[in-house]
């Protein structure tokens, strides 16, 4: 009889377990639910990163021109500044119509106000410190400085960016920054639209000219982020020897102590290796070898 009730008294004990685990897990997929709802956002338990991809300045400017000869546009984007969009004077039309599909590159180049040109930059800086879309706010040569230095300033200060003509060592800084992993290496391809396009040194030294901003940006964003690549690799290296360190350090104790080594096998081999030497292979492995950086496939218009 005894046996009978405690029996019965494990099973209510597990049924309110059982139920205790089914109410916990429902109320956080509610709240994971909830958090993704515009309404309904629990702020304290969210972090938000600023990320962004920049590519050479002639490549990306001639893939938008090839986007938009398409038929693609922008005209649902609303380029907010300062609270308001920018008026029709501000910023006119570079043509009549729906869309710009069938534009000749020379046409694409001729729009002063073509939203194109040095499009990096002004993604990337505060335009309200230049009076936004106005252009009669100040000189062009004092707006241009405090755009590429607020593009500059915004791009080193962002949690992370990448290059697209670096992409292995782009998907490394990211898995280091944010200790994730791809389950696929980052491949290069360099076969666009834009680069199967034929320019001639004035074309392609005219875009750069309308893109100089970008130029100069994406000058300073490779630079930094090389720094940050090989100041990332030899703090990965730094820590690989650490580890080792201890390691060795940890066998000098073991050994000094009197513990017996793991059995050898009749082939004169440590049977699985010294402890810790397994660890030691993963190390190295962790983070794959993405040193290839693809420079010589990139073309350089």
């Amino acid at each position: 009889m005894m046996m009978m009730m405690m029996m019965m008294m494990m099973v209510v004990v597990v049924v309110v377990v059982v139920v205790v685990v089914v109410v916990v897990v429902v109320v956080v997929v509610v709240v994971m639910i909830c958090s993704q709802l515009a309404n309904c956002v629990c702020f304290g338990c969210r972090n938000f990163y600023y990320i962004t991809m920049l590519r050479d300045p002639v490549s990306r400017y001639l893939s938008e021109w090839k986007h938009v000869q398409r038929g693609a546009t922008w005209k649902t984007a609303l380029h907010m500044c300062d609270g308001r969009s920018p008026t029709q004077d501000e910023l006119p039309n570079c043509y009549i119509g729906d869309d710009w599909s069938g534009v000749t590159l020379t046409e694409f180049m001729n729009c002063p106000s073509n939203l194109a040109n040095n499009r990096q930059v002004r993604m990337l800086a505060d335009l309200s410190l230049v009076g936004c879309y106005n252009l009669s706010s100040m000189n062009e040569s004092q707006r241009n400085h405090i755009l590429l230095s607020s593009a500059m300033s915004n791009l080193k200060n962002m949690a992370f960016y990448g290059l697209t003509e670096f992409q292995r060592k782009t998907q490394y800084m990211f898995e280091r920054t944010f200790s994730l992993r791809f389950i696929a290496a980052f491949t290069q391809i360099n076969s666009t639209r834009a680069a199967n396009v034929d320019l001639s040194e004035p074309v392609r030294r005219r875009i750069e000219e309308l893109n100089y901003l970008d130029v100069q940006l994406y000058e300073y964003a490779k630079d930094l982020f090389l720094q940050r690549f090989q100041f990332t690799r030899q703090k990965e290296h730094q820590e690989v020897r650490l580890k080792r360190r201890e390691e060795r350090r940890w066998l000098k104790e073991q050994k000094e102590q009197g513990r017996p080594w793991p059995p050898k096998h009749k082939g004169g081999g440590n049977a699985g290796g010294r402890r810790g030497g397994g660890s030691e292979k993963g190390t190295e492995g962790e983070f794959p070898t993405t040193t290839e950086d693809y420079t010589s496939q990139v073309a350089r218009w």
